[in-house]
């Protein structure tokens, strides 16, 4: 059987768990819950952790019914926040697989990509320069996963050449998708864009199916360029990605000691939401989630993946439901207008 939980981190590894340093990606799996206990964690090599993987998503149902496809399984990445220590990462990161990713209807596998955050509260500026470090190495696994669905996809167009095509064996039975928080977005953000450029900036070739950027510690105006092509981090993400959602609120405090701090007056993506003076490509939106919170929530930067109605929105959001559908059932408020050109 493969593994239920899985963990690619470039921290350093310490006897009682890791630390904070940057060290060489590792490999980590785990079948035991208590994921902050590194006892619990196994350490494999990186040829093993491809291969457990690739036999997790065989089993997975194939799907080739276009009717069908909001039930397929996704392979997700989870990149924490900024204010994370590995323990803090790894409880989190349990409590996703636990309420989205477990049982008969979950979502499918979801790993853990853990980077040295200084888990520090106002380590800021620390925390986003280390981000900028460990970028080229999300960007590495990223690209491994970006050149394995490339060979997929070109070896379901050769079988599609033949007289009898038969593409069940070749077809990818899982969508591939990121669940972002906090300055996890700016690693997002910073890796989208090194992948990019190391595939030569492809257009229209998804790498990820959806992108969740929730509470994103990054600027608001990030996705300025709209359908211009400006090789941009913005024109990276949209382009590498079939739909972006930028879920935000108002509420949220952390955001706005970011923006004072460390950005020099541009407002934050999550606490904002997108900057409307400029066109959107039309694959990215936001979704302000300050009313799914109760009244007297005060967590509400990390509160996403506590509140009921903000775990369901994510699920929805990762099965590919419309957004205009979401809206109509009240799952989401309705979208914003896009920007007056």
């Amino acid at each position: 059987m493969p593994p239920t939980f899985w963990m690619i981190t470039d921290r350093n590894k310490k006897d009682d768990g890791l630390g904070g340093d940057r060290a060489k990606l590792s490999f980590w799996v785990s079948d035991k819950p208590g994921l902050d206990d590194f006892n619990n964690w196994s350490s494999v090599t990186r040829k093993q952790f491809k291969d457990e993987l690739i036999a997790a998503g065989s089993n997975f149902p194939l799907i080739l019914d276009p009717e069908k496809q909001e039930a397929q399984k996704h392979v997700a990445f989870f990149i924490h926040g900024f204010n994370n220590d590995w323990k803090d990462a790894a409880r989190r990161y349990e409590s996703i697989c636990n309420q989205m990713f477990s049982g008969d209807d979950g979502l499918g596998v979801c790993i853990l990509f853990s980077w040295p955050s200084d888990g520090v509260a106002l380590g800021y500026i620390p925390d986003r320069i280390e981000v900028r470090n460990c970028a080229p190495d999300l960007a590495e696994i990223l690209g491994d996963f970006y050149d394995y669905l490339l060979m997929r996809q070109q070896q379901v167009i050769v079988e599609l050449q033949k007289s009898n095509p038969d593409i069940s064996s070749k077809v990818c039975k899982a969508k591939f998708s990121v669940i972002a928080h906090s300055m996890g977005n700016y690693l997002f953000q910073k890796s989208m864009q090194l992948l990019w450029t190391r595939k030569n900036q492809p257009l229209l070739l998804s790498l990820l199916n959806q992108g969740l950027m929730v509470a994103a510690d990054v600027d608001n105006d990030l996705f300025k360029s709209g359908e211009a092509t400006d090789k941009s981090d913005g024109d990276a993400i949209a382009n590498l990605t079939y739909r972006i959602t930028a879920l935000y609120s108002g509420r949220d405090p952390v955001l706005g000691l970011s923006a004072g701090v460390k950005h020099f007056g541009k407002r934050r993506l999550g606490r904002s939401g997108i900057d409307r003076k400029y066109p959107l490509p039309d694959n990215v939106w936001d979704v302000d989630c300050s009313l799914l919170f109760k009244p007297d929530e005060t967590d509400i930067h990390s509160g996403y993946f506590k509140e009921q109605q903000t775990i369901e929105l994510m699920r929805k959001l990762l099965r590919g439901i419309d957004r205009k559908v979401l809206a109509a059932a009240g799952d989401a408020p309705p979208p914003l207008p896009d920007p007056v050109p």
